[in-house]
């Protein structure tokens, strides 16, 4: 009878290892798993982020692109405008040196 008593202690240790064994093994697949999906989950992430930085250097881009044909147009007519401005002065300073002259030998 103690024998059997035994054997069934034995026996009963032998399972509760086994289902600890087991447990830990369960538990380890489960953050393995985890581990998993929650690497994936940031590549993804990471993913979606890149895109949009992409987007938005892309969208930046366009507009220095804009802003600087529109910077260039300004600039174009601003000198545009000093060069007639100094067209003009250049003439009524010649035009004052003559008249001065001229107006001496009188």
């Amino acid at each position: 009878m103690a024998s059997e008593t035994v054997n069934r202690i034995l026996s009963a240790e032998a399972e509760s290892d086994r289902k600890l064994r087991e447990a830990r093994s369960r538990a380890e697949e489960i953050v393995r798993d985890a581990e998993r999906s929650s690497s994936v989950a940031v590549q993804k992430k990471l993913g979606d982020a890149n895109y949009e930085i992409q987007k938005i250097r892309a969208g930046n881009e366009e507009k220095l692109a804009e802003y600087t044909a529109l910077a260039e147009e300004k600039c174009m007519k601003d000198i545009e405008n000093i060069e007639n401005m100094a067209r003009l002065n250049f003439e009524k300073a010649v035009g004052a040196v003559i008249q001065t002259f001229f107006s001496r030998g009188e």
